[in-house]
């Protein structure tokens, strides 16, 4: 029995130490009864800050009153429960100074009336109940009827209430009967303890806590609470915050909450919240925003139901599958209608439960769910001794191994805590009261087999356990009417309420005595007996752990077989078999069942302590040991290790007389033996073997056959007849009691010196096994000669070679030392391991005294073994070293041993011997050549992870100098163009390589962007050297005046010179859901929100649109003038709805509305609309862009504008094509040349060519054809006829029909338009006209255009093209196999199609110059989706076009303009999202591989280097910086990068420096938490050193425009693709440059090698190499070098003048004919854009050879035609007679040539009847213009092929041409119209085929085979079997 009431306190305003001003005042404590302590209950004097959380202070108003329950924890951990009974007293104050003085001194935040005399005030006095019991509903009515009494004088006197409630109430304990009870006011009340003691009461707080968190956060808190995290609950009822407290507690049994718990936390106490430690804190909702910047604090608000997490804190969950069934347990408790719900005949909806019920049954699911996590837990208990008191340790190594939760943080957080400690010693136990807990452990295995079979079971199994922790609650089912008093309604309002009164202590006393005598002689209370305790049941066992690899029955019996004939080889000395055995061993051995069996039969072969073997026996056991130790992880959850210690002391060898080695000397290599967890959980486990031999009558087990602990061993651990070691404990405790003293005596006596016995035992062997082999070779070697000390043959192991530790500086350590550290460690192990099993002090000081002795008897042994082991032949297989990293870039699996083999590029260095590491940034092979003769030189060959395009395994590969030949290999190949081939060690198991290529898998593509290396977060590196805070006073003043300014809220002008000016709204970044809800093209405009505004605020969303104008797209279109009239940058698309692919804002016309921005949209891909993206600074000529429109064709908007406007157009589509001709013709008006501006001939295409009307024969061929393309341009659009000044066509070259023509066929050059050409595209009498606004478009679709815009349909290398390209360039410059013929290399790149391609930007980008620049136009690029190659065009252009691109910073723009800001498919098109596709497609490359053939053409045009252009090149791809990861700034902005960057541009402006160290720059340390943008890192190295700068820049302001040279042989094939260095890698991580030039020690004098060394920086240049000689003079002298930038600026440059006079006639008539050439190629574009639209060509003659029988004229010169030197050719139609050299140029057509109809339709209408017939008629002409590239044939033949799709099989003349890797097929063998083609590009195999259905006849059955491809296969049948073998290897010879 218990007191129900410790104290009874009375707790007032603290008038005497009031604060003024209405600050935070004190309670203090009135009275207290009793006024002495209780014995066992101190008082705590802290109360006074419980009562009142929220501060006491006076108030002028009245409340109701309060009650609210504080608990206090003392130092014992025992909770004291604190019910406060709040209400207010009337006083009145007398102010000490007038109210005009004190008035300053008020706090705002506490209206409070002004006093001027005598005000009335109301103070907060409290009744408290301190209590340890928790009943709050019956601390709540006794304070209630104290109240009621005082307040409605009912004469009752306080002071009786008082004793009876402190004195006169006991409790029993829990189990006890019902207390009925009175405290004197006749009320009558009713107490029911529980059932069991350890079971929590919670009546509904875990109903509310659902109920106002949810499902999701309330697991989510409970997962928190459960591993030890801070969580603090806010809410503004105390009653919540209690009841969730409570509640949260109860979810947690059998586990007890050990660490801070305050439910209500004072205001006055905020500062616990800092506390290292974990907590359950509750506090009002009016310290939230002071408790908002804890970063460690888990917060959840109660009366919003939200849940904040700090992006720090980790929560561990538990396993999936037994989170998921938490979660749906919960969902069927809280939902039943979810079990009915997709029913089609519904039932009636199930009762639903009251909330008393609800309560206990989602407690239910609670303990279910620890039930099943903690399933066998009792198994693992571990006894250390049995008397005095029981002892035991949990085996956490073992449970975690046998339940398969090794990977399960939750599980790992749970075991480590407090509360599981708290658990083992609390239930631990074998003999003691059992309660609920233990009976659902016993019980759950059935119930989870039942509902395995009937799911339905498992929410009755929830309410049968919610029934039974009901009835604990309640297990007094009798009613009984309580009678409590409570004051009516508005008592607490009266107006003249005495004050309390003040309660007589001495009364109280005498009835306490009075109750207390009358109590003592109750003999009911006297008779309770407690629950008696009982033998607690094991349960079942643990269970679920699943073995890695699990392979079948049969299999891994096999499996176990070879490893039992390996093991018996080895022992019958049957060395040949063993060895050959050995690699399936090795293999074996990862599942934990076959490591298991290895120490069985190692141990069944133990015939003594000691056994001596061979030395070729003592080699293979080591090595097996050594593989098994390898797969056990540092935690030896299988206990193999455990197992394996008694073995390794007994296996040995004789290596001389008196010198024996024994196994634990070579196995030492491995990170368990370190573990100091893992030998506690050894040494206890075989204490426990000892403790219970101790106490069996006939101990059946074998004390030196070891017993691995495997799963079935270890659930049983010992033979089903004998007893556990828990039931013997069990035993034991029961008869403690009734033995006699001396036998307690003895049997503690035996249990302490059994501990003794084994400490000294382990402390042996830990000595064997942590003191290193290696180590004390050193030592016996004290002369530290330098000779080579390879491994001995013991250790030709998977451990040594895989070994972490080699390379880790531990062998450095002098041997002392070690010897020191060993001590240390097992000293500590002693102290440990003794104390918690109880050895006496004297034995301990013993121990501690032994273990010097040991170590260095020991290292005198190792001495001997060292120096003999010497003399063993070394094992010839290097160490591995670890590569150089760089910054958060960390190895993600063990590296796999390896061979670099030799791929297609020479190199001398391969094959070269190391290992292949996978990290989380790059694939690295790190070695050095196996030839010893090559070279000592270290070769390391690396790419990104991201840039991966296929990876695939390689067989049969012979390695030179070693003389074998390894089966396995991998050949990865990357988007850097870099191939890493390389044949793996006979060591590596396939099932290592397995799992090193899913984990490369799953590093590739990540499943969010996140996780790239480029975001994810990146370890704190230490520190290199500790720099002062400060270096000058003025770099002091300077950061002190910033941070001041910061601090007030100022921001900078937006001036050169920064200064502060008042600060505005509060800043807020586009990209937040608030704003980006708020933002909408209806309400707000950005010309409104004027960023120079005099006011003093502005309103957040201008701050918003603030930051996104100074983004650096936004500025550049501001500088270019687009944010001006007639231009303005719309906001339409603020929260990316307009376009997902668009910035934010967008430079469009001034005129175009919002609205019709969103109809023009709806007429493009994708919403592509047109945008204005650059503007030419002389000619006002608009560069703009978009995608192809998706609806009407460029042709037919050119015709519709001729037509009549009455025609009638309804819906969407109508009123947006009619926004889209406006937007057109919009574009048309903002260009000056469609006003009539630029007439001045100098600003025209034509202006070059006005000479060349008139011209004669005899001039140049091209005068004479840019004459005709004059013509072309002076047509009326391309719509006139044939008439008879007209001319002809000529030859179009091949006219053959390819409908299915090869890739590089639609990208090969086109033959020249030649005079008759271009000049049969004009009519007599034509007129000029030049368009305003060129579309260049796709041929057939394209946008809407208006009067003034003219259609260029254009040909452009699309993506799919771009993708067959690069393949091809990367197996050409990256071969995976030697040549046969060096000299195919250019060939190849030419068969590419890569510089075609590159050819097809420069004509277009060029075309765009010319009419942008020359003829003053505006061009619209309309292609394809408009983010790939629309991309490539207009940045090209813009960079020929202005200087300012060609800079560092105007170059980062361009790719954030036109690349970042305006869509670019990075994603998709590197191959970096979370599902891959189906290739890569290098649009980007191809783009900077332009820019770096401008730069060849125009070496002094940029600032920057080729080198620059590789970095970004190989960056893009390889996911190191964040700026190339995603799509679109939509995409960007969802991660917060956009935020981000608004953020940082923002502390740019206000100049302050962050202190960013090397570390930052570099990508490492703790940099931002959303990566480094590639661009900010340029930026930063290149301020330290001139790597990118271009040192022969020289712009050319005088002729600012680069035209250059399109011609293919003008190209070169750029290095990037064909260079490598092989010394450190791929040279674009200056990180891995600079550690490895620090590494190197460079000698005098060094031979470079290219190829493997970078010669560029061997043998800088001399400005690089002046600029570096000046820097070491001024660090000689002292001074503080400066940047090499500042020094470049100084230099003065010398006189140039006289060099320009003499080179200005060259110049400008090279620059003369370069833009003559350049204006050729942009008509040439024109004019094929027009033959897509024009009508067919007139009929060309059909010229024969004839001899003239008579002197004649040519109809062409009217020369003489005649003799054999004046011979001609007559056109055998019409009879038109000329020159051989004059029939190309002939001009009149055909008079009698008739075209055949067409088969299948009527005569072709006349031309000017149909549109739709010019246009089609032309396209049919524009297609079949191709090259005549000749056709090769490798073999060709009749093929049966059968149809895609329930089709039968046709025979078809098949043609296989290795040249354009293509299969052809025709329908006949005659024909040369293709009817279709296979690339052998996408081939993946050609295999023989089993026969197909409905076969041809007269076939063979093996005259079938099939061809895959990765879209589909193709089924063929040859004639006969060898045809079709012959097919097969022709077919396979071209895929090789």
């Amino acid at each position: 029995m218990s007191r129900l009431v410790d104290y009874f306190v009375i707790v007032g305003f603290d008038h005497e130490k009031e604060i003024p001003g209405g600050g935070l005042n004190s309670g203090v404590v009135l009275q207290r009864f009793p006024e002495t302590n209780w014995d066992d209950v101190p008082f705590h004097d802290g109360i006074g800050w419980f009562c009142q959380p929220q501060g006491w202070a006076l108030s002028t108003e009245r409340t109701e009153p309060r009650f609210y329950v504080s608990v206090l924890t003392d130092v014992d951990a025992n909770r004291h429960y604190c019910a406060c009974l709040c209400f207010n007293e009337t006083v009145a104050i007398t102010p000490t100074k007038p109210a005009d003085e004190d008035e300053e001194s008020l706090d705002s935040s506490r209206p409070v009336a002004n006093i001027t005399h005598h005000s009335i005030m109301y103070a907060p006095k409290c009744l408290v109940i301190v209590s340890r019991q928790d009943y709050i509903d019956t601390f709540r009515n006794c304070l209630g009827i104290i109240y009621t009494v005082w307040v409605e004088n009912l004469g009752v006197p306080l002071e009786t209430l008082v004793g009876n409630l402190v004195g006169g109430v006991l409790v029993p304990e829990p189990g006890g009967p019902q207390v009925r009870f009175s405290i004197g006011a006749g009320d009558r009340q009713a107490l029911q303890p529980p059932a069991a003691p350890p079971m929590p009461v919670t009546h509904t707080s875990v109903y509310m806590l659902l109920r106002l968190l949810g499902i999701h956060n309330a697991v989510t808190l409970w997962c928190a609470v459960m591993s030890e995290h801070k969580v603090l609950l806010v809410s503004l009822a105390a009653a919540r915050l209690a009841g969730v407290c409570r509640a949260l507690a109860a979810l947690m049994f059998p586990f007890r909450y050990a660490h801070v718990y305050i439910p209500l936390l004072p205001a006055g106490l905020a500062e616990v919240l800092a506390t290292p430690t974990p907590f359950l804190i509750g506090v009002h909702s009016n310290l939230k925003e002071d408790v908002s910047e804890l970063l460690d604090v888990i917060v959840a608000d109660l009366d919003v139901g939200s849940l904040h997490i700090p992006a720090g804190v980790n929560i561990p969950r538990p396993e999936g599958k037994l989170l998921s069934s938490l979660q749906n347990a919960l969902a069927l408790v809280l939902q039943p209608e979810l079990r009915s719900a997709d029913s089609a005949f519904a039932p009636p909806p199930p009762s639903a439960s009251p909330p008393h019920m609800l309560d206990k049954e989602i407690r239910a699911v609670f303990m279910r769910t620890l039930a099943k996590l903690l399933q066998g837990y009792r198994h693992c208990l571990t006894l250390v001794r049995i008397h005095p008191a029981p002892v035991l340790t949990f085996h956490k190594l073992g449970f975690v191994g046998a339940r398969g939760l090794a990977q399960c943080e939750f599980t790992a957080r749970l075991l480590d805590s407090m509360f599981f400690s708290g658990l083992v010693a609390e239930r631990g136990p074998p003999w003691r009261p059992v309660d609920l807990f233990d009976d659902l452990l016993q019980n759950l295995p059935e119930q989870l087999r039942l509902e395995s079979l009937n799911p339905e079971l498992e929410l009755q199994h929830i309410q049968d356990l919610a029934m039974q922790l009901h009835l604990n609650e309640n297990p007094n089912p009798q009613p009984f009417q309580q009678r409590i008093l409570r004051p009516p309604e508005g008592a607490s309002s009266r107006i003249h309420q005495p004050p309390l009164p003040a309660i007589d202590a001495r009364k109280v006393r005498d009835v306490m005595d009075e109750v207390s005598a009358r109590s003592a002689n109750n003999p009911k209370l006297t008779a309770l007996r407690p629950p008696q305790p009982r033998i607690v049941s094991l349960s079942a066992p643990p269970t679920g752990a699943v073995e890695h690899n699990q392979l079948p029955p049969t299999n891994s019996a096999r499996r176990l077989e070879v490893l039992s004939a390996c093991v018996a080889a080895i022992f019958e000395c049957r060395y040949a078999d063993g060895r050959k055995s050995v690699a399936g061993v090795v293999r074996a051995l990862r599942a934990p069942a076959a490591r298991a069996a290895l120490v069985r039969d190692l141990a069944a072969r133990l015939p003594t302590n000691k056994h001596l073997l061979h030395h070729h026996q003592f080699e293979l056991v080591v090595r097996l040991m050594n593989c098994a130790l390898q797969s056990t992880t540092a935690i030896d959850e299988h206990s193999i290790a455990a197992a394996m210690l008694p073995l390794a002391t007994a296996y040995c060898r004789k290596l001389c007389t008196g010198v024996i080695q024994y196994a634990y000397m070579c196995i030492q290599e491995h990170p368990v033996w370190t573990s100091q967890q893992f030998w506690e959980a050894a040494f206890y486990q075989d204490v426990q073997k000892d403790i219970k031999a101790l106490y069996l009558p006939s101990p059946t087990h074998h004390p030196r056959v070891p017993t691995p602990r495997d799963d079935e061993d270890y659930i049983s651990l010992l033979k089903a007849q004998e007893p556990s070691a828990l039931e013997i404990a069990a035993e034991q405790m029961r008869l403690w009691p009734s033995l006699s003293p001396e036998k307690q005596k003895e049997l503690i006596a035996s249990e302490e010196s059994t501990l003794y016995s084994q400490a000294i035992h382990y402390a042996n062997r830990m000595v064997y096994l942590l003191l290193p082999l290696e180590g004390a070779g050193r030592r016996a070697d004290v002369r530290g000669d330098d000779v080579d000390r390879a491994s001995n043959s013991i250790t030709n192991s998977v451990a040594e070679s895989d070994s972490v530790d080699a390379e880790s500086g531990f062998e450095e350590a002098d041997p002392g030392e070690a010897g020191n550290n060993v001590i240390k460690m097992v000293s500590r192990f002693v102290d440990k391991v003794c104390t918690e099993g109880g050895v006496t002090a004297e034995h301990v000081r013993c121990l501690h005294q032994m273990i010097p002795g040991v170590v260095h008897m020991h290292l005198e042994t190792l001495d001997a073994v060292a120096r003999e082991s010497r003399r063993l032949p070394p094992v010839q297989k290097p160490r591995i070293v670890s590569p150089v990293l760089v910054g958060g870039e960390a190895v993600s699996g063990p590296a796999l041993r390896a061979y670099l083999v030799c791929d297609g590029r020479p190199s001398s260095l391969l094959p070269a011997e190391g290992a292949l590491f996978l990290t989380n940034y790059r694939l690295i092979f790190k070695g050095t050549p196996t030839d010893p003769f090559a070279c000592e030189q270290t070769v390391v060959r690396s790419f990104p992870l991201c840039s991966l395009t296929r990876e695939k395994a390689i067989r049969t590969h012979y390695i030179p100098h070693l003389e074998q030949s390894l089966q396995d290999g991998l050949q990865l190949r990357s988007a850097t163009f870099q191939l890493i081939k390389v044949a793996l060690d006979e060591e590596v198991s396939s099932e290592l390589t397995e799992s090193f290529r899913k984990q490369l898998a799953r590093l590739r593509h990540p499943e969010h962007p996140l996780l790239h290396f480029a975001l994810t977060p990146r370890p704190v590196p230490p520190p290199a050297h500790h720099q002062a805070k400060h270096n000058t006073l003025k770099g002091f003043a300077k950061k002190t005046l910033l941070k001041t300014a910061r601090k007030a809220g100022l921001k900078p002008k937006p001036s050169k010179r920064q200064k502060y000016v008042l600060p505005s709204a509060d800043a807020r970044s586009l990209t937040s859901p608030p704003l980006m809800s708020s933002l909408s093209a209806d309400t707000l405009s950005l010309e409104e929100l004027d960023l120079g505004s005099s006011e003093p605020t502005e309103a957040p969303a201008a701050r918003t649109l603030e930051r996104v104008r100074e983004r650096i797209y936004a500025k550049d279109w501001a500088r270019l003038g687009l944010a001006s009239p007639p231009f303005r940058l719309a906001h339409a698309n603020a929260v990316y709805t307009l376009c997902r692919s668009y910035p934010a804002v967008i430079p469009v016309p001034e005129s175009i509305g919002d609205e019709s921005l969103r109809r023009v949209a709806r007429c493009y891909r994708q919403g592509r609309l047109p945008l204005v993206t650059w503007r030419h600074p002389r000619t006002h000529a608009l560069l703009a862009r978009s995608s192809a429109s998706h609806h009407k064709g460029v042709m037919g908007m050119l015709k519709a504008t001729h037509q009549t406007q009455g025609t009638t157009q309804s819906g969407t589509e109508t009123t947006s094509s009619l926004e889209q001709e406006r937007y057109i013709a919009t574009l048309v008006a903002c260009t000056p040349a469609s006003r009539g501006d630029l007439e001045d001939s100098s600003l025209s295409l034509d202006s070059l060519l006005l000479c060349c009307d008139e011209q004669q024969p005899t001039h140049t061929p091209l005068l004479t054809k840019a004459a005709g393309t004059l013509s072309v341009l002076r047509n009326s659009g391309g719509k006139g006829g044939g008439t008879s000044g007209g001319r002809a066509f000529g030859r179009w070259g091949s006219l053959k029909d390819r409908r299915q023509p090869s890739h590089l066929e639609l990208y090969a050059p086109r033959q020249r338009l030649s005079t008759a050409d271009l000049d049969s595209m004009s009519a007599e009498g034509g007129v000029t006209r030049r368009a305003a606004l060129y579309v260049v478009g796709e041929k057939g679709a394209g946008a809407g255009c208006a009067a003034g815009a003219e259609a260029v349909p254009a040909d452009y290398p699309e993506t799919r093209h771009t993708r067959h390209a690069f393949k091809k360039l990367m197996r050409c410059a990256v071969p995976s196999a030697p040549a046969l013929d060096p000299t195919t290399f250019l060939r190849q790149v030419e068969e590419s199609g890569w510089l075609w391609q590159l050819r097809q930007l420069f004509q277009l980008s060029g075309a765009v110059v010319d009419l942008l620049d020359v003829q003053g136009s505006s061009v619209l690029l309309s292609l394809e989706d408009g983010w790939d190659v629309t991309a490539q065009i207009s940045s090209l252009a813009q960079i020929c076009l202005e200087p300012y691109y060609r800079t560092l910073e105007g170059f980062r723009i361009i790719v954030e303009k036109e690349w970042l800001a305006l869509g670019h498919k990075f994603q998709q098109r590197c191959n970096i999202g979370a599902t891959p596709q189906q290739g890569f497609t290098p649009t980007f490359l191809m783009f900077l591989d332009a820019v770096h053939q401008l730069q060849k053409q125009f070496p002094l045009a940029f600032e920057f280097n080729e080198y620059y252009l590789r970095f970004v090149a190989y960056h893009s791809v390889s996911c190191r910086f964040r700026t190339f990861l995603l799509d679109s700034e939509a995409q960007r902005a969802e991660l917060g990068i956009t935020a981000a960057d608004d953020k940082r541009a923002d502390t740019n402006r206000l100049g302050v420096e962050t202190g960013a160290g090397v570390e930052e720059e570099a990508g490492g340390g703790r940099g931002p938490p959303l990566g480094h943008s590639l661009f900010d890192y340029i930026d930063k190295q290149h301020q330290k050193s001139p790597v990118f700068y271009n040192f022969l820049y020289t712009p050319d302001l005088d002729n600012p425009v680069l035209r250059p040279v399109s011609s293919i042989c003008a190209f070169e094939v750029w290095g990037y693709y064909t260079s490598e260095e092989l010394s450190h890698g791929a040279p674009y991580d200056l990180e891995v440059l600079s550690s490895c030039e620090q590494d190197v020690k460079q000698p005098q004098r060094r031979v470079v090698t290219a190829g493997y060394d970078s010669i560029s920086r061997c043998m800088p240049d001399s400005f690089t190499g002046l600029l570096e000689r000046i820097r070491q003079l001024e660090l000689e002298l002292g001074h503080l070098p400066q940047k090499w930038k500042v020094r470049w600026d100084q230099l003065e440059l010398p006189n140039t003048v006289e060099l320009q006079r003499a080179g200005s006639v060259c110049g400008s008539a090279a620059r003369a004919a370069a833009a003559c050439a350049h204006r050729r190629d942009t008509l040439e574009v024109l004019v094929r854009g027009r033959l897509a639209a024009a009508p067919p060509p007139d009929p060309a003659h059909r010229f024969l050879p004839a001899a003239a029988a008579a002197p004649a004229r040519c109809d062409h010169c009217h020369h003489l035609l005649w003799g054999p030197l004046k011979t001609g050719v007559r056109c055998v139609d019409c009879g038109a007679a000329c020159h051989e050299r004059c029939a190309e140029t002939f001009a009149p057509p055909c008079t009698k040539y008739k075209a055949p109809a067409p088969p299948d339709r009527d005569l072709r209408p006349a031309l000017h009847d149909s549109v739709g017939t010019l246009q089609s008629s032309s396209q049919q002409y524009y297609e079949q213009f191709s090259s005549n590239v000749a056709e090769n044939r490798t073999h060709e033949g009749h093929l049966y092929k059968r149809g895609a799709l329930l089709k039968g099989w046709k025979q078809r003349w098949f043609v296989l041409d290795s040249i354009k890797h293509q299969l052809r097929y025709y329908d006949a063998m005659e024909d040369s119209h293709c009817k279709g083609f296979i690339d052998l590009a996408e081939v993946i195999a050609v295999t023989q085929a089993t026969p197909a259905p409905g076969p041809p006849k007269k076939c063979d059955d093996r005259s079938f085979f099939d061809l895959r491809t990765s879209r589909r296969t193709y089924n063929f049948c040859a004639s006969d079997a060898n045809a079709a073998q012959e097919w097969i290897e022709k077919l396979q010879a071209c895929l090789q």
